[in-house]
């Protein structure tokens, strides 16, 4: 490979303490797959340690990409020396093998001439970063802009969902500008997925068993094998869920494989989007543009009024977990109804049902009148007595308190509360008695709740939460796709996604 020839798509940042910490983690991303890291000399106590770790790793790897950076601390680098002692080092680093170095726009605009010389023997990838927000970016590409590189590195910091789009918009209003362009944080994971279909030219991820070495990187294991950031063209429809918290969703890890399966151009992303800025995801869902997306926690409720059309019994719920646009308006309708239903119409006759909700929340909410529409006589139980009276007045259902719900026989429970869910699998709203032939719970993680096994254990017929998740997700992919949904792959992806999170 020449010295300028393309760089590959992911590189992995390693930002170790120590030489041999930073070739072990080298060698076992090479043993993975992977042909382009960098190495961030700042990171070690004697830089020049990292020099003589470039040489003996290439002469076992000679056919990997090395980018060397040594950042200065006044640059949100660890390197205390002159701009002078870091020029020397990335010139050492190039003569001991890295194809790449990448230095601040901050130490090149005072030392541009050593610069230009150290181009001549290799990639140079001219960097900014802005670790407090996302500023205008148009002044920053033109002071980039002066001085010569091969690629210009423009990284700030997403503190709401629309950065993203201000971010990866820069491929299109400079596209003759060789850009990577990323925002750091969680709320800014879309540019990590993003941008090489945008035109980057590539982006950055963790390593896959230490840290990254900025906010918001994310392992190319997930980059290339859920995301699929290699599969998906710069037409690919974007898809989402958005949420707070939004990390530990498994919608992506499903969705993804589901468009996988099908052959469909397209990609799902986790948007973290915290209650002040529901209004600001609607500017990005609109100018990226987002074909859909998921709604869950805290936003059921209020993403209703930012809709076009919604459903009657949707409205009626007060809450929507599916939203689309189609025909210049974004429409809202609410899946987690065919999630309840479907799972029980396998086991009982609803409309001749005695069915008992536990809990008062939105998901309770959304189970009671899609029952009560369906004929069942719905009872709801709730630690919150106010909270279960109110709810069962709305929907026409009888409230309980939890001497009677336990008193009581029924055809079927359905458990709507968050008991039970990791990381506190334990708790159980039922503790010996369990009134109803028919137990099914909301919780799918962990997958076995401790209801579900006092359930199997008194010899219940169960239905675990992991069921009406994955309706609730297929039918989501049908609004958006037209498509009948994948559904042995999703199952299997949403178990893969699990297993992930409990190791």
């Amino acid at each position: 490979m020449s010295r300028k020839a393309a760089l590959p798509n992911i590189c992995i940042a390693l930002g170790l303490p120590d030489a041999e910490t930073l070739l072990s983690h080298a060698r076992r991303e090479v043993e993975s797959g992977e042909t382009f890291l960098e190495f961030r000399l700042d990171y070690l106590p004697r830089p020049m340690d990292g020099v003589e770790a470039i040489r003996r790793f290439l002469e076992k790897a000679p056919d990997v990409t090395l980018l060397a950076t040594c950042r200065r601390h006044q640059n949100h680098g660890k390197f205390t020396g002159s701009i002078e002692e870091q020029l020397r080092i990335l010139n050492a680093a190039i003569d001991a093998g890295a194809r790449a170095i990448d230095i601040e726009i901050e130490s090149a605009e005072l030392a541009h001439h050593q610069v230009e010389q150290l181009r001549g023997k290799a990639w140079l990838v001219l960097s900014f970063h802005n670790f407090n927000g996302t500023p205008s970016l148009e002044p920053i590409v033109k002071r980039m802009a002066k001085l010569a590189a091969d690629a210009y590195k423009i990284v700030t910091t997403a503190k709401k969902p629309s950065d993203n789009f201000r971010v990866l918009s820069l491929a299109h209003s400079y596209p003759k500008l060789p850009l990577v362009m990323l925002a750091m944080g969680e709320p800014g994971l879309a540019t990590r997925v993003l941008s090489p279909a945008q035109g980057a030219v590539y982006t950055y991820a963790a390593p896959n068993a230490a840290e990254g070495t900025a906010p918001g990187q994310i392992s190319a294991r997930l980059l290339r094998q859920v995301y699929r950031v290699d599969r998906f063209s710069k037409a690919a429809k974007v898809y989402g869920v958005i949420a707070d918290p939004v990390r530990h969703s498994i919608s992506p890890a499903v969705h993804n494989r589901s468009f996988q399966s099908k052959r469909i151009d397209a990609v799902y992303l986790p948007f973290l989007v915290k209650p002040p800025h529901l209004r600001d995801f609607f500017l990005l869902a609109g100018k990226m543009p987002i074909a859909g997306f998921s709604v869950t926690i805290p936003h059921k409720q209020k993403i209703i009024r930012y809709l076009d059309i919604v459903d009657p019994l949707a409205r009626r719920i007060g809450a929507v977990n599916t939203v689309w646009h189609k025909a210049g308006k974004w429409r809202g309708t609410n899946t987690d109804v065919a999630g309840v239903l479907a799972p029980l119409k396998k086991k009982l006759n609803i409309g001749k049902s005695n069915v008992l909700i536990v809990g008062n929340g939105g998901a309770a909410r959304g189970a009671a009148f899609a029952l009560a529409d369906a004929g069942a006589q719905v009872s709801i139980v709730g630690r919150n007595l106010d909270r279960a009276r109110a709810l069962a007045k709305v929907c026409g259902a009888t409230p309980l308190t939890r001497e009677q719900a336990e008193a009581g026989r029924f055809d079927a429970l359905v458990h709507c509360t968050p008991l039970g869910m990791f990381p506190h699998p334990e708790e159980c709203f039922f503790k010996e008695k369990m009134p109803a032939e028919i137990v099914f719970d909301m919780v799918y993680n962990p997958l076995e709740t401790t209801l579900i096994k006092r359930a199997r254990a008194l010899g219940k017929n169960v239905v675990p939460g992991l069921e009406m998740f994955l309706e609730q997700a297929a039918h989501q992919f049908e609004i958006w796709t037209g498509e009948s949904a994948p559904r042995p792959a999703m199952e299997r992806a949403a178990l893969e996604a699990l297993g992930h999170q409990k190791h």
